[in-house]
């Protein structure tokens, strides 16, 4: 009996930002699409900088004023995307507290570390504790204490982690990286490049990330 083929390997590039709450949410989409395809499919995931406002001031702004001043949204329009955005995630095993989310943050930082995590090999771990102190706990992204605390808590080195963020490692390489994706037609976030080649936008359904991570596979 000749040995079961070895799933194909996808390298995935999920372009975003730890402030997005769609990109959580198409996080775990895709988590899960991969999840239901084990065996078939074997994604090699590296998360890539998108910063959704790289001018934000280090203190942050209100979330209210933000999105008013951002998109026009009313307060009774940012309920509704609040309840959706809750809704989606709760379906998908995440926790939204968006009542503990009173400001948006600079996430430039947070980038820089994500960037220094892939080289420990612990980039996944570490974008799913910010996705969870900002969304689930409240805390700012922003906050060098928070991201220090979060680093340790992955398995990070807390204190080369906070070395990181002294220092200003990485600064250039996550700023070409974010103009890299901005060149290259991406403008808003999640947007999840397969192999180089094949671009999935927005946190879709779960169904919409196993069939085209399926079709894709049978391409390769």
């Amino acid at each position: 009996m000749s040995a079961p083929a070895a799933p194909t390997s996808l390298k995935i590039d999920f372009v975003s930002d730890v402030s997005c709450p769609w990109c959580i949410i198409g996080l775990k989409a895709l988590e899960q699409a991969a999840d239901r395809l084990k065996g078939e499919v074997a994604l090699d995931l590296h998360f890539q900088p998108f910063e959704l406002n790289p001018q934000m001031a280090p203190e942050g702004q209100d979330i209210g004023e933000h999105l008013h001043e951002k998109y026009g949204a009313t307060p009774e329009q940012s309920q509704k995307n609040r309840e959706a955005i809750a809704a989606r995630g709760a379906a998908l095993g995440f926790t939204f507290n968006l009542d503990k989310r009173s400001r948006i943050y600079n996430t430039f930082d947070a980038h820089r570390l994500l960037h220094w995590a892939e080289d420990k090999g612990l980039q996944t771990q570490l974008k799913h504790a910010l996705f969870k102190a900002y969304f689930t706990d409240g805390q700012s992204p922003g906050d060098h204490e928070v991201l220090v605390r979060v680093a340790g808590e992955v398995g990070l080195d807390a204190a080369e982690a906070r070395e990181v963020l002294a220092s200003g490692r990485y600064a250039d390489e996550v700023r070409e990286r974010e103009q890299l994706y901005l060149r290259s037609g991406i403008h808003s976030v999640p947007a999840i490049i397969v192999n180089d080649r094949h671009l999935i936008q927005g946190g879709q359904p779960v169904e919409v990330f196993e069939q085209a991570l399926r079709q894709i596979a049978g391409q390769s």
